[in-house]
């Protein structure tokens, strides 16, 4: 793990145990200061600690270690939500509705690939002048 990364599950650990400090935190996890004193040092946090600490607070253990994704377990990244969302309205459109929508998104994807072609030869041009 770079310090960097470590420094940001630290700060993510003292966050979930509402810890402003690092004996705080160590305290929180049940470890002596010196126990995080020596993660420091090897720029380290045993798995099996932010295993239970996950567990405990039913946090994701991709944003407890890397950061990203959901802070819970189980709850939706925003996207998804926002899909299930329209996925519910469009369910209960007419078939003549929908039918509609998909001719506008064809016609965007369309009007989207001409704008990229458009602006790669624009790039092309300039690049020759």
């Amino acid at each position: 793990m770079s310090a960097s990364g470590f420094a940001a599950v630290l700060t993510r650990m003292k966050i979930v145990t509402a810890s402003s400090t690092d004996s705080g935190l160590s305290s929180a996890l049940g470890v002596s200061p010196q126990t995080l004193s020596s993660w420091k040092v090897r720029d380290s946090v045993p798995y099996s600690i932010c295993i239970e600490l996950a567990l405990r607070h039913g946090l994701s253990l991709d944003w407890l270690l890397l950061g990203e994704g959901p802070q819970l377990r189980g709850q939706p990244a925003q996207a998804c939500v926002s899909e299930v969302q329209l996925l519910e309205q469009l369910r209960t459109l007419h078939p003549l509705d929908l039918q509609a929508i998909t001719l506008a998104v064809q016609e965007k994807h369309r009007l989207r690939e001409l704008e990229q072609q458009v602006q790669a030869l624009n790039q092309q041009l300039h690049a020759k002048a």
